[in-house]
């Protein structure tokens, strides 16, 4: 890859970094604030999202500093709603599901025959997060009006 296009994805991947740090927090607080008959298992699943999005933000660091770039100490904004009812909870997950597969998708287009190594990166995070947003659908279909 040339100088500017490195320089690009180096760009996208520490947004990826801090919307994945991001995601650390919402997800420990979205555990912490589940309740109701479910209260175990979904606390449990958000802990696994936090700990899953920490080492997303891992691994983009890691190819940041392989690119020679500098790793981002930010994270992205989270908007606290102040609505922790379980619905509500699982909705903003698949929101940050797909707004975290619009920037790998994002990544996946500037890499495009330029790195197979950052092309499968990109295209296996996509599957990874596409597959939590088909998770958290199912958890929905509960709370779907009959």
């Amino acid at each position: 890859m040339d100088k500017n296009k490195t320089n690009e994805v180096i760009e996208v991947l520490n947004k990826i970094m801090e919307y994945e740090l991001s995601g650390v927090v919402r997800y420990t607080h979205y555990a912490l604030m589940i309740t109701g008959r479910d209260r175990i298992s979904l606390a449990q699943f958000f802990k696994d999202q936090a700990s899953e999005s920490l080492l997303h933000a891992q691994e983009a660091g890691e190819i940041v500093t392989g690119l020679e770039g500098h790793p981002s100490v930010k994270i992205s904004i989270i908007e606290e709603s102040n609505k922790h009812s379980t619905i509500d909870l699982l909705n903003e997950s698949s929101n940050h599901e797909k707004e975290a597969v619009a920037l790998y998708k994002l990544l996946l287009d500037i890499v495009k025959d330029e790195s197979i190594y950052i092309e499968e990166y990109a295209r296996g995070m996509i599957k990874a997060e596409e597959m939590h947003a088909i998770e958290v659908t199912k958890m929905l279909k509960d709370f779907a009006e009959s």
